[in-house]
């Protein structure tokens, strides 16, 4: 039976992948995005879905894939969410809009767009896995813009991208970005293949000071900054990362909480992002969706208190009652469990104070399903 938690915490964000069929093959993707599931949600049963997620109290829905508009009905998706009193907004790589899907969807009532630049346009197409792919972002944030609909920017933080920050910066003004979200590289998918993609904990130290002088520069010029859930935490640039963020401090994140992430295929998780292995709370063929959400044992573990969760350095620092080893994602795709999350800059500079530093190196390779991962360990070494 759900608890009274369970009852009170109701999800106001939704991230729905509305299809896993995608036309890139990006080197990052940790749901390795390619081909449609075999049994993903009709039409019917899409549009049955925006009515519960308004009955449960959902008030923002962002479509993702794979990549949304490559379904023929994402547009009646839209429509309804924008119907039911939701705010639709979608998540692209951007391969595909041109000037009529974009007018199309700013006609079905799609209130923002964000498109994915992971660098400057050599390294955007390296990653993305196609030559031309980030010609056709940035046209789509031209098209999107002449539609009338905001357009934002998101940026994964990886290898080749960190240092292209600020030239990735001035790309977003020129196309009048009006928010810029910045998360690090998570080893799922297909980055658990390719690890070396992947920026290592002590690497933020020289990050973190370039990203927020740039996020500084960004808001001079009314760019609002949002970071994801596995950037910051406890630094001296805590105050610079969170000032477009709802609360104070990041203390890892809502999901299970305040969010709730739907595939394809109407498997419901307490975060998109989360391995569906592990965190799959069953699916809304099998019961309705508010008794996933108040009964599901993978949803209901997220709203437990989260210093439960800590071991390792995370159960011995001064902040992790607080904030609960920080990102889920990072550390279960790390560890195969919350509580224990390298990629923290409090504990960089504490580590780095004490002569020592740490990487994470691959030790098991994923299986090669969406969302899976392999398994890490932490090397413990002096700072050089």
């Amino acid at each position: 039976m759900g608890r009274p938690i369970d009852r009170e915490s109701r999800p106001i964000y939704a991230v729905w992948e509305l299809t896993l069929r995608c036309d890139l093959s990006c080197r990052h993707c940790g749901s390795r995005a390619g081909k449609a599931r075999h049994d993903e949600l009709s039409t019917e049963e899409a549009l049955a879905m925006v009515e519960h997620l308004a009955a449960l109290g959902v008030r923002e829905v962002t479509l993702i894939g794979g990549e949304a508009y490559l379904r023929d009905d994402w547009l009646d998706v839209v429509r309804a969410i924008h119907t039911h009193g939701m705010t639709p907004t979608m998540t692209t790589g951007g391969r595909g809009i041109d000037e009529t899907k974009a007018r199309a969807a700013a006609e079905a009532g799609l209130q923002a767009v964000s498109v994915s630049l992971d660098g400057l346009e050599a390294t955007h197409d390296a990653v993305r896995g196609l030559q031309g792919s980030f010609a056709a972002a940035t046209a789509t944030l031209r098209h999107f813009h002449a539609a009338k609909v905001p357009v934002s920017v998101n940026t994964q933080v990886h290898r080749a991208c960190a240092p292209e920050i600020p030239a990735l910066l001035d790309v977003l003004l020129a196309h009048e970005a009006y928010s810029w979200q910045v998360a690090l590289t998570v080893p799922m998918g297909r980055a658990a293949d390719e690890p070396s993609i992947m920026l290592q904990p002590f690497e933020l130290d020289a990050f973190y000071p370039v990203l927020a002088a740039e996020v500084l520069r960004a808001r001079s010029r009314g760019v609002r900054v949002l970071r994801g859930n596995n950037v910051g935490y406890f630094g001296p640039f805590e105050e610079i990362f969170q000032a477009d963020q709802p609360t104070d401090f990041a203390c890892g994140c809502g999901a299970g909480r305040q969010v709730i992430g739907i595939e394809a295929d109407g498997t419901i998780k307490g975060c998109p992002s989360l391995s569906t292995a592990r965190w799959s709370g069953g699916t809304v063929r099998e019961a309705p969706l508010v008794e996933l959400w108040e009964r599901a044992a993978e949803l209901r573990v997220l709203r437990e208190p989260r210093a439960s969760t800590l071991h390792g350095y995370c159960s011995t620092c001064y902040y992790g009652p607080e904030c609960g080893g920080g990102c889920t994602w990072m550390a279960d795709a790390l560890f195969g469990k919350p509580g224990d999350n390298p990629y923290c800059h409090h504990r960089v500079l504490e580590l780095k104070s004490r002569g020592l530093r740490e990487r994470v190196r691959r030790i098991e390779a994923p299986p090669g399903v969406p969302f899976d991962h392999g398994r890490f360990e932490l090397v413990v070494e002096p700072w050089v």
